[in-house]
């Protein structure tokens, strides 16, 4: 099973840069998006099933135009569930989960911290996520959590770790809880393949960052312990550029 996590900083705004054409090339047989920033009946479903992908789950913020998050998939999963259950994660549109056999795929869009009451929001949302995976992993154990973490785990991960230390995305306590998630029982499937430095998944607009490769890695395909022996590959697909982030890529063998 190949799978493809992607924030797309607007699906509308990516169907006008050939976002199909590239999604037909990439063929995932399931993709998670963030930031969708839309709501279904905005949009025109069939492009995505012509484009081989009849089942598209959206789970979209109350306010229009905000957050949201979705998955399209080649096969139709056992059961859907849209959001955590958690109501002020669930107005955000943050989270969606498709079950199929052996294995539970979840789109995941965790908020950024752009000022200082939205920081507090984000560590509170941490918290909270961090109890809801506990509880989830006893009846679904083959989780692959997909998506937009909003931090970068370690110094490599990010292109200047000592002048971003106190931003947002790197701060101390957000490093501290991913890597907390990790040793809950989660696998950084990019970094269970590959060590390299300078590997980064968004990059900001200004001062043609993309270009000088200053970026952040801030998307993870994060899996679930019990899954590692069928772990397969994990790639950065930075040559997309539908957004300011790109997308990644998990292959399993189930």
């Amino acid at each position: 099973m190949k799978i493809i996590s992607y924030n797309v900083n607007g699906i509308r705004a990516a169907l006008k840069k050939d976002f199909i054409t590239w999604l037909q090339q990439a063929d995932p047989d399931v993709i998670c998006l963030q930031e969708t920033k839309a709501h279904k009946e905005q949009l025109d479903l069939t492009v995505f099933e012509e484009a081989g992908y009849p089942y598209t789950y959206w789970f979209s913020a109350q306010k229009k135009g905000y957050s949201s998050v979705a998955i399209l998939a080649k096969q139709e999963p056992n059961h859907v569930e849209y959001g955590t259950g958690i109501d002020y994660m669930d107005q955000e549109g943050r989270n969606i989960r498709v079950d199929f056999d052996g294995v539970s795929i979840m789109s995941l869009y965790l908020p950024s911290g752009t000022n200082v009451d939205r920081i507090a929001h984000k560590l509170q949302y941490m918290d909270d996520f961090q109890a809801y995976i506990n509880e989830l992993k006893q009846t679904h154990p083959n989780l692959v959590i997909c998506g937009d973490y909003n931090i970068c785990h370690q110094a490599i991960d990010i292109h200047d770790p000592v002048r971003n230390k106190n931003v947002s995305g790197f701060l101390p306590e957000e490093r501290e809880w991913i890597g907390n998630f990790m040793d809950s029982g989660f696998i950084d499937s990019f970094r269970h393949f590959n060590t390299a430095p300078d590997q980064y998944s968004w990059w900001s607009y200004r001062a043609n960052a993309r270009t000088n490769n200053k970026g952040w890695r801030l998307d993870y395909a994060m899996v679930a312990t019990p899954l590692e022996d069928v772990l397969k590959r994990a790639l950065i697909l930075s040559e997309a550029k539908h957004s300011d982030h790109c997308p990644i890529l998990v292959e399993l063998a189930v």
